[in-house]
């Protein structure tokens, strides 16, 4: 078989720099198109309030154009009833005002009519983009993890390509982690923050509106609005907590874990011991976060399937090595089972991904009745002097 050539190759190096170029050009338009949706999103939100509050006021005026014109008709009958009484002129006058009570109210029923139309037609185009707007982004993460294959170092994936094949599969579980943990921030963001600001303004819009008409309604809404303002920025905090807590940088991570154990113990009611061992030094960042993440998981994994009344963490730090032990006495279940499982026990191979990727072991102890253990050892520094095993 020829060898390719220096044309070749350049051949492949533009069809692959076109092929980038044509990824890269059509993420930027779906990210154009969800923009552009997400603001006609939030328009269409606004003209529906805005619709809405037209409605309610027009049904009151409807209400009291009934009432005018029943009585205008009862003023007609009596007046009809009586031709002696009266003068031709109040006949033409109570006439007169029937008929354009009658009128006024045909014209108002129409438009209410109009716009409940608008409303629910308002309210369907809301649905349609609002689903627009949620692929559009699925497609950016799916497009973004294209590129990420595509752009990378060929070289560097040649010289470790039998490495690379030991860990393809952990390499992947880390790309869509981080593709699964940008999409959970930013649809906590979204659902969060972002749609409280979004209300917050129409409501600044609607203060704007009676800034000349009710200063005490205004100060009323003002008021709601700081108490919207600090509930956002408590959302705010926990987003950022959770991609990273400041704690776990500042004070190290036996204080970190000391300061969110107690946390969640007062938030879910889960006895928690916590048993720190021979701290000799303090890990590197990248295990410190592996740590945090995986008591933070497996906790999770203890309040939603354990069915248990406390849990033990045993964390020990040696010139060497990590070692952390999560224990609960809940209803246990068998390992062997679990981690081909995709609902109960999933957590379970991320965990021992995550542990694996930095070179640790992990293992799991549980039987039916008997709760479970959950084992980590990590050397401390990427290249240990002995391997690490229970």
């Amino acid at each position: 078989m020829s060898q390719m050539t220096a044309t070749d190759f350049n051949t492949l190096n533009r069809i692959i720099d076109h092929m980038i170029s044509v990824i890269e050009k059509s993420q930027t338009q779906i990210f154009d198109i969800s923009e552009n949706a997400r603001s006609e999103y939030n328009r269409i939100k606004v003209e529906i309030a805005e619709t809405r509050a037209e409605v309610n006021d027009l049904i009151q005026k409807v209400d009291e154009q009934e009432r005018l014109e029943k009585k205008a008709r009862v003023r007609l009958m009596e007046v009809s009833r009586d031709l002696k009484r009266y003068s031709e002129q109040d006949i033409r006058d109570a006439y007169d005002d029937a008929r354009e009570a009658q009128v006024t109210l045909s014209v108002m029923r129409e438009k209410e009519s109009y716009l409940l139309k608008r409303r629910d037609e308002l309210e369907r185009r809301l649905k349609s983009i609002h689903d627009i707007v949620e692929k559009a982004e699925k497609l950016i993460s799916q497009v973004g993890i294209m590129l990420k294959f595509i752009t990378g170092d060929l070289e560097e994936l040649k010289s470790n390509l039998g490495k690379m094949q030991k860990r393809q599969h952990l390499g992947w579980w880390v790309i869509q982690a981080q593709e699964e943990e940008r999409k959970r921030v930013a649809r906590e963001i979204h659902d969060g923050p972002a749609q409280t600001l979004a209300n917050i303004f129409m409501r600044l819009e609607y203060c704007t509106g009676l800034w000349d008409k009710d200063l005490a309604q205004v100060k009323e809404e003002l008021q709601d609005l700081k108490g919207i303002v600090k509930e956002s920025l408590q959302d705010l905090r926990k987003v950022i907590f959770d991609l990273r807590p400041h704690s776990l940088d500042d004070l190290g991570l036996v204080p970190a874990l000391k300061r969110y154990l107690t946390e969640y113990e007062n938030k879910y009611m889960l006895k928690v011991q916590f048993v720190p061992l021979g701290i000799s030094k303090r890990p590197r960042p990248v295990l410190e976060v592996a740590i945090f993440r995986l008591i933070q998981e497996a906790l999770t994994n203890v309040r939603k399937h354990a069915q248990a009344a406390q849990a033990v963490i045993r964390l020990e730090i040696t010139s060497n090595f990590v070692t952390v032990s999560i224990k609960d006495d809940g209803r246990g279940f068998n390992p062997e089972t679990a981690e081909g499982m995709e609902n109960e026990h999933y957590g379970i191979t991320n965990m021992r991904e995550r542990v694996e990727i930095l070179s640790g072991v992990f293992e799991i102890k549980s039987s039916e009745g008997r709760g479970t253990e959950i084992r980590a050892k990590i050397p401390l520094e990427d290249n240990p002097k002995r391997s690490a095993v229970f």
